[in-house]
């Protein structure tokens, strides 16, 4: 089974709560007040305050590098939600090959 088809077998909403992003309306001013904190929070280690503003305003690379956050922290989980709201098909069937890999891996030692 390929990367593809097991996507395809998941249920519509996953199996993880993913947010929806740029829910939110938002005057362009306002969108650059939250952009800008929401890096500054990020930058200085609140990670969940700055992905709540980038999934509110809809900042796909904002949340692209928290999900990167949350892969070098070995939370791979909360990354993939992360990269499907983003969304960002390269991290996702990155980090789904990686995760396949785990589980081909214990399926051997078996």
């Amino acid at each position: 089974m390929n990367q593809r088809e097991i996507l395809d077998l998941m249920p519509e909403k996953g199996f993880i709560k993913i947010p929806e992003s740029g829910t939110v309306s938002l005057t362009p001013e306002r969108k650059v007040k939250l952009l800008r904190k929401g890096n500054k929070l990020f930058n200085e280690g609140d990670i969940e305050t700055a992905e709540r503003i980038f999934v509110t305003i809809g900042y796909r690379d904002g949340m692209i590098r928290v999900g990167d956050y949350y892969y070098n922290q070995n939370l791979h989980l909360e990354a993939l939600r992360m990269y499907k709201t983003a969304p960002s098909p390269e991290k996702i069937d990155f980090l789904i090959s990686k995760m396949a890999q785990v589980v081909r891996s214990w399926l051997s030692d078996n």
